[in-house]
């Protein structure tokens, strides 16, 4: 791993991470800084150039656009339909993309994934449709690769996106209930062939009970030699 390329992530709770890529700019996804995890000092993250948003659902689109229209990021990339629905919204310099297409974001290479999950955007008393839910592969001018994974199940394709992008860090959700749980998670890194992971969307809600601890001991059961890299929300990798 490229040492000198790779960003300062912020573990924010939940699935919302801040990258502080080695230019200085800042880059968000999936930004529910308001999570009842994320720590106060931390809720207002100052800069933001450009945020990056898997899918519709409140736990990962809430305080998009509080913060886009505060701070006045140069890109929000997200797929076609929470794009319009943003838009709707007032957020301005909006990026659609959509499952394996690679676009630009801060000088970095960034492809939308498939994600096994679903995708709504709750709307006063209403759910709208919010497309279908991705992932992000992000990589650095400097060779570093991460990928956030987003919400979702395990799925075959993730061999084929760890043999296409290689990750050296995977930020896999592991809660269980609305996404894969700690065994299933196991299996995804697995496939992914990762040396490394930082588990996400847990500990949020009691209804969340997969676990740091159980995730390792499904991977030693597995066989999987995979570098478990568990933060707190708060703390920085």
């Amino acid at each position: 791993m490229n040492e000198s390329s790779r960003p300062t992530f912020t573990y924010l709770g939940h699935s919302a991470l801040r990258c502080d890529l080695p230019s200085g700019e800042v880059m968000l996804v999936d930004p529910w800084v308001s999570n009842p995890s994320c720590p106060e000092e931390l809720r207002e993250p100052g800069r933001i150039d450009a945020i990056l948003i898997t899918h519709g659902h409140f736990d990962h689109i809430t305080d998009t656009v509080e913060l886009a229209q505060r701070h006045k990021p140069r890109m929000v990339v997200a797929n076609p339909e929470v794009c319009h629905w943003l838009g709707g919204k007032g957020v301005e310099n909006l990026r659609e993309m959509n499952t394996g297409g690679e676009i630009d974001v801060l000088g970095c290479r960034v492809t939308m994934t498939w994600a096994q999950h679903s995708s709504g955007i709750v709307d006063g008393d209403q759910m709208i449709y919010g497309g279908h839910p991705g992932g992000y592969v992000v990589e650095l001018p400097g060779g570093f690769t991460f990928y956030h994974v987003g919400d979702t199940d395990v799925f075959s394709d993730l061999q084929l996106i760890g043999e296409l992008h290689r990750p050296d860090l995977v930020f896999l959700p592991i809660g269980d209930n609305y996404t894969m749980g700690p065994r299933r998670a196991a299996l995804a890194c697995k496939l992914l062939q990762t040396p490394r992971v930082v588990p996400i969307h847990w500990g949020t809600f009691p209804i969340l009970t997969g676990t740091p601890e159980s995730f390792s001991t499904e991977l030693h059961r597995l066989g999987v030699e995979c570098e478990v890299i568990v933060l707190q929300p708060g703390e920085v990798y």
